[in-house]
């Protein structure tokens, strides 16, 4: 039985969880169907629609882990079940900060402006960073899957009053987390690191601008000011989403700690919920799109009540 705080906070992350889901759904559909009508895929647009796709994914898993802890602990218990999350999450998760790292790498490169001769250099091979970023993912992916096969397969595991017990040291398992998750977070640290140089270039690029007395300056700053409000949201939320899964990760080792556990899947599940309606509303292709879709979706579901009345 959950107590007063553990429900109110699984209620909290279950509804963030539900809009999360719809807000990344709308993303991914606005996208298709602007390919669809263009046929042509842009690399934003492309990267977005991973992004979103791919934290669907995420959002779904990260509840159902959740979710059978705190009411199926018995199933968690089962090596089959354990390995095919862990091997699922591994290449979602990859895939959701990859794509996260390269969008935040491709605004950098197309949007700042910086004189440094690394960046001029970084800007004019930027398609071949983006190559680079590939074979980054694939090799952190193929580094991260064999360790973790290893310590599946070395884990010792005894039958005993039909449950699964594993013994592992404390510091095996923690040395094994870090290196499993160190291509993921050294792609967590260049989205940051983007995201803050970013942020310099345009608050630099304002602070120009204001020296000049114009009704354009006044669109201008108002568009910095908000690119820079929606990228300081998402360092934040993204801070958020990597604390939540570390404590998620800590109650492997604090067993029968469902307050903890339930804080740690609300503060993971609110990234890819707010972020992707941060998104939507600050993006008029993106809230036209999805105004298109949910017009789409409304006249096929009263299509469909017309056809069965």
């Amino acid at each position: 039985m959950l107590s007063a705080a553990e429900g109110a906070l699984l209620s909290l992350a279950t509804t963030q969880i539900v809009l999360g889901a719809l807000g990344n759904s709308l993303i991914a559909l606005a996208n298709c169907t602007d390919w669809a009508k263009k046929k042509k895929f842009s690399k934003t647009g492309f990267l977005l629609t991973g992004l979103a796709t791919s934290r669907i994914f995420i959002i779904w898993i990260i509840t159902l882990d959740a979710y059978l802890k705190v009411f199926f602990p018995s199933m968690r218990r089962s090596r089959g079940l354990i390995e095919s999350i862990t091997y699922i999450w591994l290449t979602v998760n990859h895939l959701s900060v990859w794509f996260a790292a390269s969008l935040s790498i491709f605004y950098f490169l197309k949007i700042a402006n910086f004189s440094h001769y690394v960046f001029l250099w970084l800007r004019k091979r930027a398609d071949k960073f983006f190559y680079f970023l590939m074979g980054y993912l694939l090799i952190s992916w193929l580094i991260s899957f064999s360790i973790t096969v290893k310590a599946m397969k070395n884990n010792k595991m005894k039958y005993r009053n039909r449950t699964w017990e594993i013994n592992q040291e404390t510091r095996k398992s923690i040395i094994n987390y870090v290196l499993v998750n160190i291509g993921i977070i050294s792609l967590f640290v260049m989205t940051l690191t983007a995201c803050f140089l970013l942020i310099i270039s345009l608050w630099r690029h304002r602070r120009r601008m204001q020296s000049h007395v114009s009704e354009f300056r006044d669109l201008n700053t108002e568009a910095h000011v908000k690119a820079m409000k929606v990228l300081i949201s998402f360092i934040i939320l993204y801070i958020f989403h990597f604390i939540g899964i570390l404590i998620e990760i800590i109650c492997v080792f604090i067993p029968k700690n469902n307050l903890l556990l339930i804080f740690g899947l609300t503060m993971s599940s609110t990234y890819p919920c707010c972020h992707s309606f941060i998104l939507i509303l600050t993006s008029n292709q993106l809230k036209q799109a999805s105004v298109r879709v949910l017009k789409r979706l409304t006249c096929c579901e009263k299509g469909k009540d017309l056809r069965t009345m």
